[in-house]
């Protein structure tokens, strides 16, 4: 089994992670215990996860439906009164199963009832697992803006089970990945020549894979927890990556994007214009977004596009007095914060993406 421990926010992976699991339960002896699900990780996790429960306490089922659309205050309004319909006190504990959107929601929705209950993520997707088990980043969109209602304080443990990600859809796996290139970037070119061919199909490298992404975000948020320096180079890609995320999810035109798919494009953008403003080397620049290109369908945006998707660019979480922010890599592991980008290079950037 692999771990990592913390005093909160330990991560335990694969091996016998489901004893340790059931220990750890027993140990917090919840007065009530919630399980929180979508209609995905119900019909396809929840099976498989509750044949791994011993805990003779009953566990009470709470679903919504699934979906970025879901991630907002309405549904946290539905899952609190439900919660205390259900009698739960500050002794109750609830165990997020799911994705990043259920992992993100069902943290917030536990850091807030009874001004906080203990709560468990056990991430079902690939993206959840390289991402959003690590951090403690709790929260809820605003409308359509991405992540702008939150906390952060991680989870009592993390348990990632490799198995779950057998059921999930070949889209859901390229978004997970997506995060696992940018740790490339943002930490070590190997890791990034070694992941670029991910296949999970390839267990036992899919799982080393796995475990060195979930290391690399662990050994960052772990130096810089709250996001003054060094952790502002997790959101590569990400300032136009949400920007765009944000802008499907508006549009009556355009399809719901997946997270990573979203991202995927934001680090083409990024990369572009690394290599304008911080000399990021071009021949990289074009061998990552060659890779990018073989895992994700190039979109295409119009001028009119582009410009709506730059508005929401003023809502990124890095912005301070009324700037924004990019986070951009001189090379591999090399990168400078808080720089400022003129909107001529970033319809550059999207001209770059187009035409390459």
């Amino acid at each position: 089994m692999k771990k990592i421990i913390h005093n909160r926010g330990s991560i335990y992976c694969d091996g016998d992670l489901w004893s340790i699991f059931n220990s750890t339960l027993k140990t917090l002896n919840p007065s009530k215990l919630f399980i929180l699900v979508d209609t995905n990780t119900k019909a396809h996790c929840l099976p498989y996860f509750l044949s791994h429960y011993s805990l003779d306490l009953s566990p009470i089922i709470l679903e919504f439906k699934s979906g970025e659309s879901q991630k907002n205050i309405h549904t946290c309004l539905n899952l609190w009164e439900k919660l205390s319909e259900k009698g739960t006190d500050r002794n109750s504990l609830i165990i997020n199963l799911g994705g990043g959107v259920v992992t993100d929601l069902g943290s917030f929705v536990a850091c807030t009832i009874k001004r906080g209950i203990e709560f468990i993520n056990v991430p079902t997707s690939l993206l959840a697992m390289v991402d959003a088990s690590v951090g403690g980043k709790n929260g809820v969109d605003l409308g359509t803006v991405k992540n702008q209602i939150g906390t952060i304080k991680n989870p009592h443990s993390v348990f990632i089970d490799t198995s779950f990600l057998k059921s999930l859809p070949k889209n859901e796996v390229a978004s997970g990945l997506a995060e696992m290139i940018k740790h490339g970037l943002i930490a070590s070119e190997d890791y990034w020549d070694r992941v670029k061919d991910f296949d999970l199909k390839q267990t036992e490298l899919a799982s080393e894979l796995i475990w060195e992404s979930i290391e690399i975000k662990n050994s960052i948020v772990t130096i810089d927890p709250f996001e003054k320096d060094q952790r502002k180079t997790l959101n590569y890609g990400h300032t136009l990556g949400h920007a765009i995320e944000s802008f499907c999810l508006s549009s009556q035109k355009r399809q719901e994007m997946l997270h990573g798919e979203a991202v995927a494009i934001g680090m083409i953008l990024a990369t572009f214009i690394s290599s304008e403003l911080t000399a990021f080397p071009k021949d990289k620049r074009d061998k990552i977004t060659a890779n990018i290109l073989t895992i994700f369908k190039r979109q295409n945006f119009n001028e009119e596009e582009i410009n709506l998707i730059l508005k929401y660019l003023m809502f990124d979480k890095k912005n301070a007095d009324g700037k924004i922010y990019f986070v951009l890599l001189k090379n591999f592991g090399e990168y400078k914060i808080n720089c400022e980008v003129p909107n001529n290079l970033i319809y550059s950037a999207f001209e770059y993406y187009k035409k390459i």
